[in-house]
């Protein structure tokens, strides 16, 4: 079974892929497998699935490609302010709320 480690990086996250087939492509975390150490990053990791037509749930057939999710550690999040990929720091604000920052420019993470 695979260790779980904390994961940073949430949805909505913009993030560049760092490693495997998928190298270099940007794009928005849809889910994020906490129990696997996995995200699903749109138009990233693609599969065909063929799927059968069943017009009572009104799913039409053919071939449909899908995101397979991708290790955590193959991804990296991009800063909005500076829009380099970075590494996530945190940071304590004056009402004492933690927030998620760019290594680079401290920029704030959270919208």
């Amino acid at each position: 079974m695979a260790e779980r480690y904390r994961i940073q990086i949430r949805k909505n996250d913009q993030v560049k892929v760092i490693a495997g087939k998928s190298l270099n492509r940007v794009g928005r975390v849809l889910t994020v497998l906490r129990d696997k150490n996995r995200v699903v990053v749109e138009g990233v990791s693609l599969m065909k699935r063929h799927t059968r037509a069943n017009p009572s749930k009104n799913i039409k057939g053919g071939i449909v490609e899908r995101e397979t999710p991708i290790h955590v550690s193959n991804v990296m999040i991009v800063c909005g302010s500076c829009g380099q990929t970075t590494r996530i720091g945190h940071s304590m604000l004056s009402d004492g709320k933690k927030i998620r920052v760019c290594r680079k420019c401290r920029g704030s993470l959270d919208k």
